[in-house]
C-alpha cells in the first residue's frame, strides 16, 4: 500500500512539474528578453539586432535589450548565449563568423555552435561591398588591381578583426588577383570606417549596411559587390565577377539562435514572431535600404543552411591558410 502511495505521489509530482513547465512556456515571454551581439556597436550585426529588437519587442509585448559583447571574432558573445539558461530569455544575433567560420579558424573553440546553439530563423542575407578611400583615385576594380600590383605591401585592407569575414575576403582577393595587400584589423566596423574616411587605410570588403551610407554621401567609393548578383539597394554597382575577377563571391548573413535545449514551444513562438516581423513592408524596406535582403526560414532549414555554410567557409579558411589561437 505504501509502495502504491509513493508511486502515485511520484506520478503526481511529475504531472505537476510538466504542467508547470507547459504553463511557463504558454506564458512566455513574461519578462524582458536579451539579444546578445558578439560585435561592437555600429556594425551590420548590431544594426540587424536593433531592428529585430524593436519589432520583435512589439510583437512579443516585452522589451528586448541589445547587449554588445565584442571580442574573439564574435566568440565571446556566442559563448555567453551557449552557456545561458535555455529559457528563451537570452538569444544570439548570429553572424557567419561565429557559427560557420570560427570552428575552422580557431585551433580551440570553447563552445560548439551546432551542439550548443539552437537555430530559430535566418534573418537577412547581406552583400559584401568593396570600397576604397577616394584618396587613391581609382574608379573601378581593374584600376584598383593595377594600383595594388604597382604598390605591393603598401596597399592595406581593413576589417573589424582578425578572422572576420572581411579579413578572409581580403585574403581571398590577394589569392585570386595575385596581390600583396596588408591586413589591418580593427576592434569593430566603426573604427575601420573612420580610418577609411581619413585615408589611413586603402580598402575594405565588408558587410554592406554600415558602408553604403558613406558611399551614397560620396565619402567612400564603391567598386563592386562580392555577390553573385547586384544589390537591390545599389543596382548600379557591379559584382566583382562583372568588374573583372570571375568567381569571386563572399556573402554574409545574420540569424537568430537560442541556447541548445530551449523548449520547442518557445523556439516555435520566437520563429513565428520573426516570420511576422520579416513580412512587414517597413522592415523589408529598411533592410533593403541598408544593403541587406530579408530572409527567413524554419529552424530545420536554418540548421541545414548552417551545415552547408560551414563546409563552404571551412574550405575558404583552409585555402587562405589563416589560423588563430
Amino acid at each position: 500500500m505504501q509502495r502504491r502511495s509513493l508511486i502515485a505521489a511520484a506520478i503526481g509530482a511529475t504531472f505537476l512539474a510538466s504542467s508547470g513547465l507547459a504553463l511557463a512556456q504558454d506564458a512566455y515571454p513574461s519578462k524582458p528578453i536579451k539579444i546578445i551581439v558578439g560585435f561592437a556597436p555600429g556594425g551590420s550585426a548590431d544594426m540587424a539586432a536593433r531592428l529585430m529588437a524593436e519589432k520583435l519587442g512589439a510583437e512579443l509585448k516585452q522589451p528586448i535589450i541589445v547587449d554588445n559583447r565584442a571580442g574573439a571574432a564574435g566568440n565571446i558573445g556566442a559563448e555567453a548565449v551557449a552557456r545561458a539558461a535555455p529559457d528563451g530569455y537570452t538569444l544570439l544575433l548570429a553572424a557567419a563568423a561565429q557559427i560557420v567560420i570560427n570552428p575552422a579558424l580557431y585551433r580551440k573553440m570553447t563552445f560548439d555552435p551546432v551542439k550548443d546553439l539552437a537555430p530559430i530563423s535566418l534573418v537577412q542575407n547581406e552583400h559584401n561591398l568593396m570600397v576604397v578611400t577616394p584618396t587613391i583615385g581609382v574608379k573601378n576594380l581593374a584600376e584598383f588591381i593595377a594600383y595594388a600590383k604597382a604598390n605591393p605591401d603598401k596597399v592595406t585592407f581593413a576589417s573589424p578583426g582578425n578572422g572576420s569575414p572581411a579579413h578572409l575576403a581580403g585574403e581571398l582577393m590577394n589569392q585570386m588577383a595575385g596581390l600583396k595587400m596588408v591586413h589591418v584589423p580593427y576592434k569593430g566596423t566603426a573604427p575601420a570606417i573612420t580610418d577609411l574616411l581619413g585615408g589611413n587605410v586603402t580598402m575594405a570588403i565588408d558587410n554592406m549596411p554600415p558602408y553604403l551610407p558613406q558611399v551614397k554621401a560620396g565619402k567612400l567609393r564603391a567598386l563592386a559587390v562580392a555577390s553573385e548578383r547586384r544589390a537591390t539597394a545599389a543596382p548600379d554597382i557591379p559584382t566583382v565577377s562583372e568588374a573583372g575577377l570571375p568567381g569571386y563571391v563572399v556573402t554574409a548573413w545574420k540569424g537568430l539562435m537560442a541556447p541548445a535545449g530551449t523548449p520547442r514551444p518557445i523556439i516555435d513562438k520566437l520563429h513565428a514572431a520573426v516570420a511576422k516581423v520579416l513580412a512587414m513592408p517597413d522592415v523589408q524596406k529598411r533592410m533593403i535600404d541598408m544593403g541587406a535582403e530579408p530572409a527567413g526560414n524554419t529552424p530545420e532549414q536554418f540548421a541545414q543552411f548552417i551545415q552547408a555554410e560551414t563546409k563552404k567557409w571551412g574550405a575558404l579558411v583552409k585555402s587562405t591558410g589563416t589560423v588563430l589561437e
